[in-house]
């Protein structure tokens, strides 16, 4: 079993702008450092328009039902990378070292007049039995609330 997770974040910037945002480290970096981890270590490779980025930290873990809490303890490790093909396209995973799960899927930028909507697409699966499918609701309000902050840092890096 698995659950989907679509969400758009729209910013008022033309892709390139968004794409070059996206792949700046600077950015990521206060991201992370919004979202309060203890630790992060970002990576950004570019060649042309293709770009891989690496995103690893180490969270608290607060705010989740004990049963995550069991499964993860009270600090975890996550490493988000997005694989962009091109400007506008890429592959996004997010891997919990020594857990079991996957979250994968895809991101996109697609121009709507003067702005730019990012699409991350996501399957996440937790392969425990009996509480997998709470963890992964779990993991999707996560993802989630992560996304938010991402875009609330996008929203003020681009203005300025």
């Amino acid at each position: 079993m698995s659950k989907r997770l679509q969400h758009e974040l729209t910013y008022d910037a033309p892709p390139a702008e968004v794409a070059a945002m996206l792949r700046d480290p600077a950015f990521r970096v206060k991201v992370c450092e919004r979202q309060r981890v203890i630790s992060h270590d970002v990576t950004v490779a570019a060649e042309g328009d293709a770009a891989d980025v690496q995103v690893e930290r180490v969270q608290a873990v607060t705010g989740v039902p004990s049963v995550a809490t069991k499964v993860v303890g009270d600090e975890i490790t996550i490493v988000h990378r997005e694989n962009w093909r091109d400007l506008t396209s890429g592959d996004y995973t997010v891997g919990i070292p020594g857990k079991p799960g996957q979250i994968s899927g895809t991101v996109s930028l697609r121009e709507d007049g003067a702005r730019t909507i990012e699409t991350v697409d996501l399957t996440v699966t937790v392969s425990i039995p009996l509480v997998g499918g709470k963890l992964e609701g779990v993991v999707v309000d996560l993802l989630k609330a992560a996304l938010r902050t991402e875009h609330e840092v996008g929203v003020t890096y681009l203005a300025g």
